[in-house]
């Protein structure tokens, strides 16, 4: 896949669109997943995802000049190098832990099938939850409510063409890619935007058209994505002419806490300006500004990267 910067737009200041213009794409996804699991080699991570070396050396690259990566020259006699994670890019753990749940609750991944996830403390298998760090609720879309924040501005953009990969990510051989089905939801800036939008209440064609600089087709053939994809459904508001809104199915409210989990990261690493959270999401039930942190299901302690372990096949997969 390869892209050329064609001009620059303006949007309401997001970190949700800030994120995923660092790591939104689904091979940066992929290969932050990767790396995750201990594969950070050139050649091991195209071995193991199946991607081309210029699309491979593209995306390592981009992610170094976000901060995501660091490469380390090779030592002990070896000429390669190797790629490893930063504070930044740990920092999606919490992302990573909502996409495994989502991916367990909507789809049959024979991969994940595989893993467990014990949480060491307990000492127990768990399912990741996302809770209000003040009231201890669970955090869910109906919940919460939204206003501006300190950096409430707007943000110039770059408009860029890219080609599509003909490879779907669902194709990838890789074992580690425990969410694949999610990364091909979301590993499309449009249809990532549209999903962020849905759950501000947007509904119509023209809103969204409103709100995201992209031509008409693009936004028709995305809205018919995330339809075809279950995420959203059509319902007719207009007879003559046929006019439809789309909503959000429960597949799609269920996408909720990785958007959110996206969108505090955003508000943590992705500020060029330091001006503050475009956006303050309150927590309804408690009427506190919400921090939501992610938790284990059985002793709801609130879940560390070093305190996780991962099993395939009852074998040790911890790096």
């Amino acid at each position: 896949m390869t892209e050329a910067t064609v001009g620059e737009f303006t949007t309401r200041a997001s970190s949700i669109n800030r994120a995923l213009d660092q790591i939104g794409d689904k091979w940066c996804l992929l290969i932050i997943q990767e790396v995750l699991w201990g594969i950070n080699s050139f050649n091991e991570m195209m071995a193991a995802m199946g991607v081309s070396r210029g699309v491979l050396s593209n995306r390592l690259k981009w992610l170094q000049e976000v901060g995501c990566l660091r490469r380390e020259e090779g030592v002990a006699g070896s000429h390669r190098p190797r790629y490893h994670l930063t504070s930044k890019s740990i920092a999606l753990y919490d992302c990573a832990m909502m996409a495994i749940t989502w991916e367990r609750d909507w789809y049959q991944t024979p991969a994940l099938d595989r893993v467990e996830l014990v949480h060491l403390p307990c000492a127990k298998p768990f399912v990741a939850q996302l809770r209000c760090a003040c009231c201890d609720a669970l955090v869910c879309l109906r919940d919460v409510s939204y206003q501006p924040g300190p950096g409430a501005t707007r943000d110039v953009r770059e408009k860029k063409v890219r080609r599509r990969s003909s490879i779907a990510i669902t194709e990838v051989r890789s074992e580690h890619a425990l969410y694949r089905n999610l990364i091909n939801v979301v590993g499309d800036r449009w249809t990532s935007n549209l999903i962020a939008l849905s759950f501000h209440g947007l509904t119509r064609f023209e809103q969204f058209h409103q709100e995201l600089p992209v031509a008409t087709n693009i936004l028709s053939d995305r809205l018919k994505l995330l339809v075809e994809e279950g995420v959203l459904e059509q319902v007719v508001y207009q007879q003559r002419p046929l006019r439809y809104e789309y909503h959000l199915t429960e597949k799609g409210q269920g996408l909720f806490p990785w958007f959110l989990t996206l969108l505090q990261w955003g508000d943590t690493w992705c500020d060029p300006q330091g001006r503050g959270k475009p956006m303050q999401v309150t927590h309804n039930p408690c009427g506190e500004q919400l921090q939501a942190q992610v938790h284990c299901s059985e002793c709801h302690g609130v879940l560390k990267a070093h305190e996780v372990r991962f099993t395939l096949d009852g074998e040790d997969m911890n790096p």
